[in-house]
């Protein structure tokens, strides 16, 4: 399926190409822009409250809910390790911040600290979220010690 889908692409004409490529281009930048907007200001904070508190009480629906926001956040790193690389357009160490905010595994807090400890990540996070007239991200004081792994 994917060699035939492939093969149809490679058929297209260079117009459709670039059509195809700045819509793709488009659709992640506004998906990326509407997480980072919708967040709460406390979400990489140590003073959140757990999300067991708000999660499904039902152990299938718990665990349904658990594999499509892992699923979700995979394909979220993999788009930003993609736009990461030179001359690909978009926030890649963004996208990778908010696939790791999605996944859930032992140790994910320590990278998430790690990317938002990148100037350039917190700073074009805050800016998105000042235009939209949300207040800044809240981050752990480092020395504090407040952590959630």
């Amino acid at each position: 399926m994917i060699t035939r889908v492939a093969r149809g692409y490679a058929a297209l004409g260079l117009g459709l190409k670039l059509v195809i490529a700045a819509g793709g281009v488009l659709t992640t930048t506004a998906v990326g822009i509407a997480m980072v907007v919708w967040i709460p200001p406390d979400h990489f904070s140590g003073r959140r409250g757990e999300d067991g508190a708000t999660a499904p009480r039902r152990t299938v629906l718990r665990w349904t809910v658990l594999a499509v926001r892992n699923a979700v956040g995979a394909v979220l790193v993999i788009l930003g390790a993609v736009m990461a690389l030179p001359l690909v357009p978009g926030p890649g160490l963004v996208f990778i911040l908010l696939g790791f905010s999605l996944t859930d595994f032992p140790g994910k807090r320590r990278i998430e600290r790690r990317l938002l400890g990148v100037p350039s990540v917190i700073r074009f996070i805050n800016e998105v979220r000042s235009r939209f007239g949300r207040a800044p991200l809240i981050l752990d004081d480092p020395d504090s010690g407040a952590s959630r792994d």
